[in-house]
């Protein structure tokens, strides 16, 4: 057993000797993009931020479609402490609970203004429940919006409030 050992460490070490010497005499080569990469680069980057554009402005729409705006939800949550949306829609197949809060979830934790922890997502068959805190009356809006655009959402309930409120 204690010359396996002893053979096991002499490997190793004429291993790590083999390697500084062979990377002492090749040394790693610089890389440098040439014209036609950084061209390609600057046009993934423009296509990047055009996408980027289209996806804040179909959000925006669905705000608008959803009576999303910060208006209507604080009339709402004057009203009655809650604003209920309904997806219209709902096609497809049924899809899990668990499914619908991993996303709805994933969601809050990828989005920079919202806070996975400070709401709380409850799933009873397709109906969502969000309650917690959100720093504006926008965000409830947000929350709600990225929540009915999830698959196997039919009706969303944000008892969420405004932090200072």
């Amino acid at each position: 057993m204690k010359s396996v050992l002893l053979f096991f460490l002499l490997g190793a070490a004429a291993g790590a000797i083999g390697m500084g010497l062979y990377s002492q005499r090749h040394p790693p080569q610089p890389t440098s993009l040439g014209g036609q990469a950084q061209q390609a680069a600057a046009q993934a980057a423009d296509k990047t931020k055009s996408a980027a554009g289209n996806l804040r402005d179909s959000f925006a729409a669905k705000l608008e479609e959803w009576h999303l705006t910060p208006e209507e939800i604080k009339a709402d949550l004057v009203k009655s402490g809650q604003v209920v949306r309904n997806k219209t829609s709902a096609v497809g197949s049924a899809i899990s609970d668990a499914r619908i809060l991993s996303v709805i979830k994933a969601k809050f934790v990828l989005d920079r203004d919202l806070s996975a922890l400070a709401i709380n997502v409850d799933v009873t068959a397709g109906e969502v429940v969000l309650q917690g805190n959100v720093p504006s009356a926008d965000l409830i809006g947000k929350a709600i919006a990225l929540t009915l655009d999830t698959d196997g959402v039919r009706n969303v309930t944000a008892k969420l409030a405004v932090m200072g409120d």
